[in-house]
């Protein structure tokens, strides 16, 4: 395992890279500690502001084109964008069962499944991961 491919890649895919680990690792943190509490909610909310950074980061990587230069997981970046804030609301509201079920399903769907397409041969973390 080697970030030198990362490192050398144009500056918007280690910073979309390093966010998304980050919120990945702080993900499994949440999923694991107490809900409601300070740290659950500050934590909580630097979660929000990495999930925010790696949708919106994703705007400027192109490498995989089928409508102009965008793809599928732009779309993806959209709906990340939309459900996060929708989350942050419901859990301002006090509708715990929708905060949970919107933020569990962004982890899943923008972070894990996701991710694993980043491991695709020919992707960058694939080389990261498991070399040339």
């Amino acid at each position: 395992m080697s970030l030198a491919p990362l490192l050398d890649a144009a500056p918007e895919i280690p910073v979309h890279a390093f966010a998304a680990m980050a919120a990945f690792v702080l993900g499994v943190i949440q999923f694991a500690a107490p809900k409601g509490t300070l740290p659950h909610r500050t934590i909580g909310w630097i979660w929000v502001l990495l999930m925010l950074a790696v949708a919106g980061s994703s705007f400027w990587i192109h490498k995989i084109r089928l409508w102009g230069p965008w793809s599928p997981i732009h779309l993806l970046s959209i709906f990340t964008l939309i459900m996060v804030p929708l989350g942050v609301w419901r859990a301002h509201r006090h509708r715990v069962v929708d905060h949970r079920r919107i933020m569990i399903g962004v982890f899943s769907g923008a972070l894990v499944i996701a991710g694993l397409f980043t491991l695709l041969p020919g992707r960058i973390m694939h080389t990261v991961v498991f070399g040339h």
